[in-house]
């Protein structure tokens, strides 16, 4: 088993014992979209993911939640507002540190001078060469954002 999904295990335990309603059902709940993952992607008798899979399943999970608080925050349900945004600082907890922009634009930067694009038409080009870098310690939609404003201001 990845280290991260240790450290989920021993974490639900350790809510169970706490009774920490809240954080166990966070817990219980990336536990089942590990498993189910494991499941889907079972080939042979290996059913384990590995730690990249565990992270890309951690990071589907809190973009699901910053969607989530957009939209409660759009229509001012700030009851759900507030659960969603617990959940997310739970899920984040077991995810790598994010790149911050200057970063993410700085490789962005050098990936530009590299595959030499040079206009938006190029974004594809760079965006192959770039999300293979940040994956796992970059949100695609700020990478691309970057990505555009560094290509529109050539």
């Amino acid at each position: 088993m990845s280290s991260t999904y240790e450290k989920i295990l021993h974490d639900l335990k350790e809510a169970m014992r706490s009774k920490d309603a809240p954080r166990l059902q966070v817990l219980r709940s990336l536990k089942a979209k590990i498993l189910e993952r494991e499941i889907s992607e079972r080939k042979g008798s290996d059913a384990t993911l590995s730690e990249s899979q565990v992270q890309e399943v951690l990071m589907k999970a809190a973009k699901q939640r910053k969607d989530s608080i957009s939209q409660y925050r759009d229509a001012g349900r700030t009851d759900l507002l507030e659960t969603e945004e617990y959940e997310l600082k739970v899920i984040e907890s077991y995810l790598p540190e994010m790149m911050s922009e200057d970063e993410i634009r700085s490789l962005a930067s050098e990936v530009i001078g590299k595959t030499g694009a040079s206009s938006p038409s190029d974004m594809g080009k760079v965006m192959g060469a770039l999300m293979p870098k940040v994956k796992g310690k970059a949100d695609g939609a700020l990478v691309n954002r970057v990505v555009r404003e560094l290509l529109e201001s050539k």
